[in-house]
């Protein structure tokens, strides 16, 4: 079947590789599609993500598609299903496990990063972590539920009422992602900050944002109750705690460089008695993500900008191919 295979840092190829074989406990997918994030840009590039990814091995850690096959022991779902899989499998025996907090778990694996992903045409995955999707959520909105469940698990880690007022910086995807869940779960006032004039524009006009900030020029106030920092430079963590009233917390949700640092003012941390909380991937978050779809509060596919094939995917990865917001690949027929 047809592949795209990771081989080396910086280099994929396209290949014919064997349809995965079923293990008791396992479901076998054909892939629909397939998202594209940040993530892999820094695996394809040597750097880390959830866990490391050592070639040969193929992405897709965000994924759609449909039941093809199903090991013996499978009782959630059965061939003909249209699922989407939560790619972070947990070991379910470490420290981190038996605290509740399997996102720390010391021998995380995953879907598309260490096991092979949906960037070919046929993928396997721990039954635990298929997901049933809705007939009124489409494929390709179900290839971004793991993302949204990134959002909503960070969205859980803070405490929100409608009162406050929200600030996220970064018009990405996730930024974009974020104004809307937040609006989702009650938050009165959303504004969005970023570079991108057009975007701004549109999240104002289309997605509820009541102001909007481009950081190349504008100055953002310090009155905001919750801060989400989505981009992950040191430059708009800076600006993520400087934008904070006294109370607030911070969202550190961004992807940074292992090695980047930000300054802060330890006086005004103390002082505002703010709360800095970081965030890591997703756990128990596929459900009321799915049900954030089908209940028509995301508007996901307005975001999703452009559709790839298997061969565009490495121009992508490189930086030579440009993605307006949110890329998808069309893995199956």
């Amino acid at each position: 079947m047809k592949a795209l295979v990771f081989t080396d840092v910086k280099k994929m190829e396209i290949e014919d590789i064997d349809t995965p074989k079923v293990k008791p406990n396992e479901v076998r997918i054909n892939t629909a599609y397939a998202g594209i994030c940040g993530t892999d840009h820094a695996l394809y590039n040597g750097l880390p993500g959830s866990a490391d990814a050592v070639p040969p091995i193929v992405f897709g850690h965000e994924n759609s598609g449909i039941v093809a096959e199903v090991g013996a022991d499978v009782t959630n779902v059965k061939v003909g299903d249209r699922v989407t899989v939560d790619p972070n499998i947990y070991c379910g025996q470490c420290f981190y496990c038996h605290t509740d907090r399997p996102e720390l778990c010391e021998n995380l694996s995953a879907v598309g990063v260490t096991r092979n992903g949906g960037l070919e045409k046929s993928f396997t995955a721990p039954a635990t972590v298929v997901y049933p999707i809705p007939d009124d959520v489409s494929l390709k909105a179900a290839a971004t539920v793991e993302p949204i469940s990134c959002a909503v698990h960070g969205i859980k880690l803070l405490h929100l009422t409608p009162y406050q007022r929200a600030l996220v910086i970064g018009d990405g995807f996730m930024g974009q992602l974020f104004a809307q869940i937040l609006q989702a779960y009650g938050v009165h006032q959303v504004d969005l900050a970023g570079i991108v004039d057009e975007k701004l524009k549109r999240n104002k006009e289309q997605f509820g944002v009541k102001n909007t900030y481009n950081t190349t020029r504008d100055a953002i106030p310090a009155n905001y109750d919750v801060v989400i920092e989505a981009v992950g430079l040191p430059q708009t963590q800076e600006q993520a705690v400087e934008a904070t009233r006294k109370g607030a917390q911070v969202l550190m949700f961004g992807v940074g460089k292992p090695d980047a640092h930000f300054e802060m003012n330890t006086y005004e941390v103390y002082q505002k008695q703010l709360t800095i909380q970081g965030s890591f991937i997703n756990p128990n978050s596929f459900e009321d993500s799915i049900a954030l779809l089908q209940s028509g509060k995301l508007d996901v596919e307005s975001l999703i900008t452009d559709e790839l094939s298997l061969d565009q995917v490495e121009g992508v990865l490189q930086g030579k191919t440009k993605v307006a917001s949110k890329a998808v690949v069309k893995v199956g027929d």
